[in-house]
């Protein structure tokens, strides 16, 4: 074949025809060395470079890629790691607990200091009146006043995260001097709706609607089984081994 007709031919191919036939040939240039380095390509610095050079290129560029996936995974692990020691620590404290009101102490304690959040809420509801008074994070309240502040909030199967409305914050977290911008409320379910476990931070962008919540789903899930026995005491302030005693 002569050069001019190899050279129409070749202008007859198309540049999917020649990619396609080098997808079918990876090993094509194994016995073409000097078509390797007669072959160049453009670079970011504005030089020309051989195909050779720009391989070992992507290659860099997808390990450093790939060690940049893994450092983050890494992160991440090593994150999930330590908040399941936090979570494993509050559960522990919770279940330690001598009473109602030292439950939610703990828990307050716990999301404040091990988590860095700046404040807990745990709401619980009954009609019936107790006799003393709940301390600190804890609330106790009516079914009907939890629905007259929050609404369709108690409505939700999972954590509702976001701003959250003056009135709602106010209620979830009373007598606060330091404005809480951003809520975290998971309602505690055991058969009913039993109460609220809530968590806010002054920072206005920490609680958002896409934010995981695994944590607090797994804190709330076993408070949820913990509590109910324990509404049935008469003083949020009776220690929990009386409270979870068998009736004679």
């Amino acid at each position: 074949m002569t050069e001019p007709t190899a050279r129409e031919k070749a202008a007859d191919l198309t540049q999917e025809q020649v990619a396609e036939y080098l997808r079918a040939n990876p090993a094509f240039f194994v016995e073409q060395d000097e078509l390797l380095h007669e072959l160049t390509l453009p670079h970011d610095s504005g030089r020309a470079i051989s195909l050779v050079e720009r391989q070992v290129h992507l290659f860099r560029e997808e390990r450093d890629l790939l060690r940049h996936e893994l450092v983050e995974l890494v992160s991440i692990a090593r994150y999930n790691d330590r908040l399941f020691e936090k979570s494993k620590r509050l559960l522990l404290q919770v279940i330690e607990s001598g009473s109602l009101n030292d439950m939610a102490a703990a828990v307050d304690d716990s999301i404040r200091g091990d988590f860095g959040l700046d404040v807990a809420s745990l709401i619980l509801f009954t009609d019936q009146p107790l006799t003393g008074g709940p301390e600190g994070a804890l609330q106790v309240v009516t079914r009907d006043e939890a629905r007259a502040y929050l609404g369709n909030l108690l409505d939700a199967e999972r954590a509702v995260c976001g701003h959250f409305r003056e009135t709602e914050r106010a209620f979830l977290f009373p007598d606060r001097e330091d404005p809480v911008a951003s809520v975290a409320l998971v309602p505690l379910r055991h058969k009913e709706l039993i109460g609220v476990f809530a968590v806010g931070s002054c920072e206005p962008d920490y609680f958002d609607h896409g934010m995981g919540t695994l944590f607090l789903t797994y804190i709330s899930e076993t408070l949820s089984r913990l509590l109910p026995p324990l509404l049935l005491r008469r003083s949020p302030s009776e220690p929990l081994v009386d409270a979870l005693a068998e009736p004679r």
